[in-house]
């Protein structure tokens, strides 16, 4: 496994993923893990089409955003991304704390500031370094998340697999959806990592197959937990299964390795708003800790912020959230799908590309209406199938345009 792909696997080692999962409770299990599955591999496309737009255009994610919406267009989604990383921040520690609150009662503040300590702490420690440690971490975390995997799974017992009578309802479109909102909320960062590989093309493959197969296993522990032993809260789960102390590193590290993409990511979508001849990124390359604090810089605030929120507000049910990720973004790369692999656009050289903010505008309208309908096949398909025909139209009729208005200027002359 890849550095790059070890990373990817620790964004999906996480408590938020689990807590989703479990969401799907009232499916059953049989219905609950065919919309994972379907959902993954749906979301996992996805985030594998944005990583290639980065890497065709050899730009992080919010530098090829640029390419379809133009430089200023960019900026819009760029601050939509550090807003839902400062949001996963808080929703990450408040999850983490409140179940390591459950294993080691300090005080869920404590626990808070501890795991927020241990996140900049991650941030600041250098590549090499944090590469070193990253191994052992993730060895740990596979090896005590096999156990509480098999611990869970030998409870099922005959008709377990029925859907629960307390179990909050939820459809098949509603539970496709949550599945697919995960490897979405990824999608603005994906290409942050994959672009400036030796072999990209393959990183890139290889990081989205590894998040999104360890996002499915995270889910169906989630899901497997709540319908077999009808428990949700993760620390419950853990010390049900008998993971004391190696429960409380489970919740802990999978929570700092899955905050430190959000940080890292951060600090690219800031970046994308500063011009270059201002401030260059990949200017200081020294790693010691006075040059790690001034590049992350943008990344530590946001775990700051997110820190803060899990300590004073509650956290508990990220749903909306999830839904609020969807429209913002499944319209976005639904226009840079149309752009850069059926259409070839490039126009980075404008400030605002009118026809695909409009072709987003209409985008996230039809995802909140389509919210409103309970399909089979949930929000995120047909909403990006509308958004994709949408741009192409839009593009065209541009096009049309643009050639009338020059062949009146030439016959004007």
């Amino acid at each position: 496994m890849s550095r790059i792909s070890l990373i990817w696997f620790g964004a999906a080692i996480s408590i938020a993923e689990i807590l989703t999962g479990a969401c799907l409770e009232g499916l059953g299990l049989r219905r609950g893990l065919a919309v994972i599955v379907i959902g993954h591999i749906i979301g996992g496309l996805l985030l594998y089409l944005a990583g290639m737009i980065g890497v065709k255009n050899k730009e992080g994610a919010m530098k090829s955003s640029a390419l379809s919406y133009g430089r200023f267009g960019s900026y819009f989604f760029a601050i939509m991304n550090i807003i839902q990383l400062v949001g996963w921040q808080g929703i990450m520690i408040f999850d983490a704390a409140y179940s390591a609150e459950g294993i080691w009662k300090i005080g869920h503040k404590w626990w808070c500031l501890i795991i927020g300590i241990l996140t900049v702490t991650w941030i600041v420690l250098g590549s090499k370094s944090r590469d070193k440690i990253n191994v052992i971490v993730m060895v740990l975390l596979m090896i005590l998340t096999v156990v509480l995997s098999f611990i869970i799974f030998s409870g099922i017992k005959n008709g377990s697999s029925a859907a629960s009578g307390v179990a909050e309802a939820i459809s098949i479109g509603q539970g496709l959806e949550l599945s697919i909102a995960m490897p979405l909320s990824w999608i603005p960062m994906i290409a942050d990592y994959t672009y400036k590989a030796k072999k990209p093309i393959k990183t890139t493959l290889s990081a989205c197959a590894t998040y999104s197969f360890a996002s499915m296993w995270m889910y169906i522990i989630g899901l497997g937990a709540a319908v077999i032993t009808h428990e949700t809260r993760i620390d419950q789960i853990m010390l049900k299964a008998g993971l004391g102390v190696a429960g409380l590193y489970i919740i802990v590290f999978s929570c700092v390795t899955t905050n430190f993409i959000d940080a890292f990511s951060c600090n690219q979508s800031t970046y994308a708003l500063i011009p270059e001849d201002r401030f260059n990124p990949d200017a200081d390359k020294k790693q010691t800790l006075k040059g790690n604090v001034i590049l992350n810089l943008p990344g530590i605030i946001d775990t700051v912020i997110g820190t803060v929120c899990a300590m004073i507000f509650p956290m508990e049910n990220i749903t909306e959230f999830l839904y609020f990720i969807g429209s913002v973004f499944a319209p976005m790369i639904s226009v840079q799908i149309a752009d850069n692999f059926i259409l070839r656009h490039k126009n980075e050289a404008t400030r605002v590309d009118m026809t695909a903010s409009f072709a987003w505008i209409i985008g996230f309208i039809v995802y909140r209406l389509l919210m409103k309908t309970d399909m089979v096949f949930g929000y995120t398909i047909p909403d990006m199938a509308i958004t994709v025909v949408i741009t192409i139209v839009f593009r065209k009729l541009s096009e049309l345009s643009s050639s009338h208005s020059v062949r009146r200027v030439q016959n004007t002359n």
